[in-house]
């Protein structure tokens, strides 16, 4: 992999998202939109673009998308019309990898999170529809084997840990004592890495993000054959 020209996130990012967290309002964002600009939004937009040539070589069904609006940057201003909780922005920076067949079916994707407390990085599908996610069920009773190569495999299992909810019964048509009945249970597909919050400092974070991204490929492939778009 060619050397990144990102340089890293600056540390102000994580000052930012921490003082935001503590000022959870209209009048101290636009106040600070300066710094918001400077030090989230525009060096956010650097990574993915950034990401564009080494993430075209984990997959090129992936798409980093280095927009304003529309892209791989996912919105601070968070959508308080039916929520009762009405802090107008997030407190975390999203940056979504998105299949390129996401607008169109549920379908899996690469996630990079950071906030004050955690970093980490995600791959797999997160509250699929229903049709999605019984697609994903099929595929694991009827291959259990590459669902558990896909899930066992040493370079996905030594970086990632599954998550996400579950169902507390095992889904309709599928016997309690199944081998596989936990991950048949599973509402999400996701695995989680965790990340040092000095990694984003460093230029290395490029190829940290696209060597964990590349661990994953056994993990997606299922996913993305389960619900039948190519990876």
């Amino acid at each position: 992999m060619a050397k990144s020209s990102f340089p890293g996130f600056p540390s102000e990012l994580i000052q930012f998202l921490d003082e935001l967290s503590k000022h959870n309002n209209r009048k101290w964002f636009q106040a600070n939109k300066t710094r918001y600009e400077d030090h989230v939004l525009e060096p956010s937009l650097a990574f993915i673009a950034a990401m564009v040539d080494p993430l075209a070589k984990v997959s090129p069904h992936f798409l980093a998308v280095p927009k304003r609006v529309g892209g791989s940057l996912m919105r601070i201003y968070r959508d308080v019309r039916f929520s009762k909780d009405k802090r107008p922005y997030k407190t975390n920076v999203g940056i979504h990898f998105r299949h390129a067949a996401g607008k169109d079916v549920h379908a899996p994707g690469f996630y990079f999170h950071i906030e004050p407390a955690e970093v980490f990085l995600g791959v797999g599908i997160w509250h699929p529809d229903a049709k999605t996610l019984q697609r994903i069920r099929q595929a694991i009773a009827a291959d259990p084997a590459a669902w558990k190569r896909a899930k066992g495999g040493k370079a996905f299992r030594d970086r990632y840990a599954l998550s996400g909810d579950s169902l507390k019964r095992p889904p309709q048509g599928y016997p309690t004592d199944h081998p596989l009945i936990e991950d048949l249970k599973r509402k999400d597909h996701i695995g989680l890495l965790r990340l040092e919050r000095a990694a984003l400092l460093e230029p290395g974070i490029v190829r940290e993000t696209t060597d964990a991204f590349r661990a994953g490929k056994h993990y997606m492939t299922f996913l993305c054959r389960a619900i039948g778009v190519p990876y």
